[in-house]
Formats: C-alpha cells, structure tokens, sequence
C-alpha cells in the first residue's frame, strides 16, 4: 500500500480502487482541469475525461491543496475500476473533520457508470476509511433535492435528514448525516473496507 506522510494512497473496494490526486498533480492542472493525459504515468486511464472538460470540485481543491499537502488524501480520490484502470468517477471530503468532528462528503460518477452500485461502493470505501480517525465523529452527505437516485441511496442507508442548505452552485440541498459510531455499527466490518 502507498502512503503519503503515514496515509493510505489507495482504498480498495470490491470493484475499485479510490486513488489519492498526489499534492504535485495538482501543481500539473492548467485552469483548475486535469490533463487529458493526467493520470497515465500512474497506469490510469481517463476515457471519459474526468475532471478534463469539467473540473468539478477542483478550483476548490487546488488552493486547498497548495496551502496543506496532508489535505490530499481527503480533498480527491479517482474512481478507478480494478479490472481496466479506467476512471470511472471521483470523490473526496469538502475539509478536514471540524471541531465538533463532522466531515462531508462529495461524489461524481460518470454516466455510463451510474445506477450500477457504484456510488455506493465509492461512499461505503471512503466512509469505512475516514471512519478510522478518531477526530471523526459525524458522516454528512449532503444532496440536491432534485437528484432523487442520491436521496434514495442515503435514505436507503438510513442517514437522518437534518436540515437543508443552500450551495452555490447546486441551489437547494438536503443535510443527511449519520454519527461514525453508528456507521460503523451498521456497515463495517474490519475483514471488508467496503461495507
């Protein structure tokens, strides 16, 4: 296993593997995008141009990164299939946990990809990961109220609806969150990192 300071690089689920975007590929992406050819030093191929055309939560990341490298194994993750290495979607936290020990999470899966259980292996190999801090004490996933696939895959999980916000971008969201002592109760098993 690769780590970065004592860190896991990689997190391994059933059909993936969640690839920490090193603090140096960050120094490579023009315009907050990804390279075409970002990740194929690494053996990963982007097909689907993940974070190419559309840099997703990057100008968010990138200035992150670059004021705290130890952020990288939280701030972005590729989705990479293990049987072909292609990127099939990202994910990673919005910051470290906060004082009261809350940490949220965001995920993309490209459209070929979805409604094949993927979402959730991503959440379940970055919760189970995150999970093992133990400054962390609170899951939040937040969702669009218009993206009915994610709601019902957090209700689904039985997180609790508590409040709602509103994001800049995606307008309304619904606040689901679940402590991490209760998610690992329900959904963790130390012999199976997914859940």
């Amino acid at each position: 296993m690769k780590t970065l300071r004592g860190v896991d690089l990689e997190i391994e689920t059933p059909r993936l593997l969640l690839v920490t975007v090193l603090p140096e590929e960050y120094d490579r992406m023009k315009d907050s995008k990804a390279l075409p050819d970002m990740w194929a030093d690494r053996g990963i191929l982007n097909p689907g141009r993940v974070l190419v055309d559309d840099g997703g939560p990057l100008p968010f990341r990138i200035p992150r990164i670059l004021k705290n490298s130890d952020y990288a194994p939280f701030s972005l993750r590729l989705a990479v299939l293990k049987e072909s290495h292609v990127i099939i979607g990202s994910s990673g936290f919005h910051d470290f946990p906060d004082s009261a020990g809350m940490i949220e999470i965001g995920l993309g899966v490209e459209p070929p990809y979805r409604r094949q259980g993927f979402a959730l292996e991503i959440l379940h190999g970055m919760w189970s990961w995150v999970i093992a801090k133990p400054d962390v004490k609170t899951l939040r996933y937040t969702v669009s109220i218009t993206n009915e696939p994610s709601i019902a895959m957090v209700q689904k999980l039985d997180f609790t609806r508590v409040g709602q916000q509103i994001d800049e971008e995606d307008g309304p969201e619904d606040i689901y969150e679940m402590s991490a002592s209760e998610y690992r109760r329900r959904y963790f098993h130390s012999s199976d990192s997914t859940a």
